[in-house]
């Protein structure tokens, strides 16, 4: 299998597995959290998903151009 479509495929799996990490009823288990630091658990969970996934994605595609 080429890595072009290889890549591609990756990036479908990330793609779907963060529309289930972020809109998915466990968000709504992060809002019963009590707050860390401060910070309530919510938007930390929500940036940190948002930040492995940039992550993830920009080690996906840096892989495809070896």
């Amino acid at each position: 299998m080429p890595r072009a479509i290889l890549s591609r495929q990756r990036l479908l799996v990330l793609f779907l597995a963060a529309l289930l990490a972020l809109f998915s009823p466990l968000v709504l288990r992060f809002e019963a959290v009590p707050d860390l630091l401060g910070v309530p658990a919510l938007y930390l969970y929500l940036f940190g998903v948002w930040g492995l996934v940039i992550g993830l994605a920009a080690w996906i595609v840096s892989r495809g151009r070896d």
